[in-house]
């Protein structure tokens, strides 16, 4: 059983990552950038709220982020593993996470931060705006906002796995197959290398 944290800031190819991943280890890919979008697609009123933070380039409050994920978790007991894309986002939510898991008998197996400069998210958002249509992707400061609400608020994450010894750094540049590999190299060693620490 495998639960990983696909880490990195926005652009940094995580949703693409994490459709490999989870085919590849069999895992349930919960995105919470989809889970917001399905809800705000229904007219929810948890859409309604989400949409409103979005479209200012803010992160979604901790609890209604986190009532969510547990609903995901409830609705699949008998998963292989889970990959958390775009969760948690700050201390507070990763706390509550391990907390989540352990009612469920699981923890965080590794984050795995993809790393890319800044001016390259920039350029991939904006190209991503273009092609996907996506308004938070096509104004570029909308963009920087997202890109310093992330080094602010979600950058001390990596401080938190680190400390827990599970933080692995991943290039993030080149193509996607050489991503995944490197992705997928980590992964490959974890029972490995936990077991050193």
């Amino acid at each position: 059983m495998i639960n990983l944290v696909l880490f990195g800031p926005p652009g940094a190819g995580k949703g693409t990552q994490a459709l490999y991943l989870a085919k590849a280890y069999h895992l349930v890919h919960l995105s919470t950038g989809d889970i917001l979008r399905e809800e705000i697609a229904n007219d929810t009123k948890i859409g309604h709220m989400a949409k409103d933070i979005i479209c200012r380039g803010e992160l979604v409050p901790d609890s209604m982020v986190i009532d969510l994920i547990q609903e995901k978790l409830d609705n699949n007991p008998d998963a292989n593993g889970f990959l958390f894309d775009g969760f948690p986002r700050t201390v507070p939510q990763a706390e509550a996470l391990d907390t989540l898991l352990i009612h469920y008998g699981r923890n965080v197996s590794a984050m795995l931060s993809l790393e890319v400069s800044k001016e390259e998210l920039i350029s991939r958002l904006l190209n991503r705006g273009t092609s996907s249509g996506r308004s938070d992707d096509a104004d570029r400061t909308i963009i920087e906002n997202r890109i310093q609400v992330y080094n602010e608020k979600t950058a001390p994450l990596i401080k938190y796995y680190k400390d827990a010894g599970k933080y692995e750094s991943i290039n993030g540049i080149g193509t996607v197959e050489r991503i995944t590999e490197r992705l997928k190299k980590c992964i490959d060693i974890l029972p490995r290398h936990r077991k050193r620490h």
